[in-house]
């Protein structure tokens, strides 16, 4: 890119523009008060309906558990791993297929408590990123630049820890669990109730707590969402909202006011 003929509006733009950039967050890990925001930052339900249409969304999580006093010399230590997750059923608590092999589930029944983080992934990357020099601010994405692992901010995304406890589905619900976890996770064809490798059954995670993290403090909700929120929000609601990046184009916070 040539910019010895246009370095005169350049140099116009640094010094009109300067003062009109998106303002950086300064608050990042929390809500800042109502007074000092200059965003108008959702509410905890408007945040549940998001954080079910990403529960809904997202076939995977982070399931965190306690291990045993029992274990060998590592009791008490906590423990996350990547799990399965689908959304079969209509009130917020996540479907999972427990293999009793699992370390995981292993725990739970040695009495640990147990989360659930999940993240927002977007399928697309945005069309402009949070830049660190007013150039990149100015002129967006360059072509020649190397690609980027994670072509977004994640720490810009929301999610969430559901915490709460695990309840055993009974038999009759295996057939309709079965069609929702595999249209979700067809690999886990093999590893349903009955199979010949390991013995597994359907669990649901009832959810008794919901901590929210919407992304920057200062223009989204960061804290407790009241679980009755979380369980009331319908399918209706989930389907309605749009998280950043389903679709192409999408700008990430610094760059929504140009």
């Amino acid at each position: 890119m040539k910019l010895s003929s246009s370095l005169p509006f350049v140099c116009l733009a640094a010094t009109s523009h300067a003062a009109e950039r998106a303002p950086e967050p300064q608050y990042i890990f929390s809500n800042p008060p109502v007074s000092a925001s200059e965003y108008r930052i959702p509410t905890s339900y408007e945040s549940a309906v998001l954080g079910r249409r990403i529960l809904a969304l997202s076939p995977l999580g982070t399931l965190a558990t306690v291990f045993p006093d029992a274990a060998d010399g590592l009791g008490g230590m906590p423990v996350g791993l990547l799990e399965y997750v689908a959304d079969c059923e209509e009130d917020g608590n996540p479907t999972l297929l427990a293999i009793n092999i699992e370390t995981t589930f292993k725990n739970v029944r040695g009495g640990s408590n147990i989360s659930l983080a999940q993240q927002w992934t977007p399928p697309y990357p945005p069309d402009k990123r949070i830049k660190s020099t007013f150039w990149n601010w100015l002129f967006g994405r360059d072509s020649d630049e190397p690609t980027e692992k994670v072509p977004y901010s994640a720490v810009n995304l929301p999610r969430y820890s559901l915490l709460g406890y695990i309840e055993e589905m009974d038999e009759a619900a295996t057939a309709d669990m079965s069609s929702c976890f595999v249209d979700k996770h067809p690999d886990a064809k093999y590893w349903l109730p009955g199979n010949p490798i390991h013995e597994s059954h359907f669990v649901r995670l009832i959810v008794t707590k919901v901590y929210w993290i919407g992304g920057f403090g200062d223009r989204a909700y960061i804290g407790w969402i009241p679980v009755e929120e979380w369980k009331n929000v319908t399918r209706k609601e989930w389907e309605s909202v749009e998280l950043p990046g389903e679709k192409e184009g999408w700008k990430e916070w610094s760059s929504s006011d140009l």
